[in-house]
């Protein structure tokens, strides 16, 4: 039989073998970090704060007890077997080794109690009592019903509806800041998971049910959501912004989008408007003030107005909007939306008339 020396010298021998791998992995996961996704730590309201507050008091016990273990297995390794100890002292002192044997049991049992039971006890009462703190923080706060906001999961965007201003806009959410909105949450489909890390944490959209939630941003500026729950296809590119303004900026705001779109005056852009209707676009969105009522895609009232397209995923530019009209298929695979069949012409005037719709 091998002795323990030698089963030791072999496990380090093995399992160098393993470095290239292990460092691949942790290389891999350092670039994923540098990504579009939202910053998970960065808290900017008071729940993600509470919530991050949470995960660091958990991350550094599990730290804590993981050192510890490793600890104790490091010390496996180098310290020799209990047989190989007696077999070593027993020709020199019986006495000693009987002495050493019940020492070293009172000591095992000590860290068995104090390990396995005391210390497990302690960190699962403070997770518990930490939790209840936490919950008990993300109370939905009393709102005002000015300021309930619905948003509903299509695929693969978000319709954003405030029914008290009795408009809608899509993949867009904007709050005053430094004030609690509540969020209705449903689904139109499948299930989705609404997340802005900077501002709270996941909450399921589910067809059939309704969910609520609570945001509140401290400062004013733009934070980033997504889709948590995998959805479909395009599940990777349903993307969303919050943006929170100051009260008086958010006031105006709500005021513009109350207002129907505006008839275009330049020849071009009217053009452009006959294109959009003859060309199919009000099957499928609304632009009020128009005949075009359709649902299946997001309202375009004010679409000039908004800061991305495609659900978060292009910059809302004229460049960027005529490539999505012509073959939004290339941008998102798998979207609702099919490619255009209009001339370029055409789309020169429907994109002069879309830049209206502000």
């Amino acid at each position: 039989m091998k002795s323990w020396h030698h089963l030791r010298r072999g496990f380090f021998a093995r399992i160098k073998h393993f470095w290239p791998g292990i460092w691949i992995l942790l290389l891999g996961t350092a670039l994923s970090s540098c990504t579009a996704t939202p910053p998970l730590f960065d808290a900017q309201g008071p729940a993600a704060a509470h919530i991050t507050n949470l995960w660091w008091l958990l991350f550094w016990m599990a730290t804590a007890v993981f050192l510890v273990v490793l600890g104790f297995l490091l010390m496996a390794f180098v310290r020799r077997p209990p047989h190989e100890r007696r077999n070593h002292t027993r020709q020199h002192d019986t006495a000693r080794v009987y002495a050493e044997e019940a020492t070293v049991t009172r000591r095992g049992t000590r860290i068995v109690v104090l390990g396995g039971i005391v210390i497990p006890l302690i960190i699962l009462f403070v997770v518990f009592g930490a939790t209840i703190w936490t919950l008990r923080a993300l109370t939905t706060p009393a709102i005002e019903e000015e300021l309930t906001i619905h948003v509903v999961g299509q695929r693969w965007w978000w319709e954003v509806q405030y029914p008290m201003q009795q408009f809608a806009t899509a993949n867009e959410i904007h709050i005053p800041a430094g004030e609690p909105v509540r969020l209705v949450l449903s689904s139109a489909n499948v299930i989705h998971s609404f997340w802005v890390p900077a501002l709270q944490g996941k909450m399921d959209l589910v067809p059939g049910k309704v969910n609520s939630l609570w945001l509140q941003a401290d400062e004013p500026g733009v934070y980033r959501g997504e889709c948590a729950e995998f959805c479909g296809v395009q599940h990777a590119k349903m993307n969303f912004l919050v943006i929170a303004q100051p009260r008086a900026e958010y006031e105006r705001w709500l005021e513009q989008q109350q207002q129907p779109a505006a008839q275009p005056t330049a020849e071009l852009a009217q053009l452009g408007q006959q294109v959009f209707f003859e060309a199919g676009c009000m099957e499928c969105h609304t632009i009020k003030g128009t005949d075009a009522t359709g649902k299946l895609g997001p309202d375009l009232t004010h679409v000039a107005s908004r800061r991305t397209l495609g659900s978060a995923v292009l910059t809302n530019n004229l460049g960027n909007l005529g490539g999505w009209i012509s073959n939004p298929q290339h941008s998102k695979p798998g979207s609702l939306m099919p490619p255009s069949t209009v001339t370029g012409v055409e789309l020169q005037a429907l994109l002069a008339y879309l830049s209206t719709l502000q």
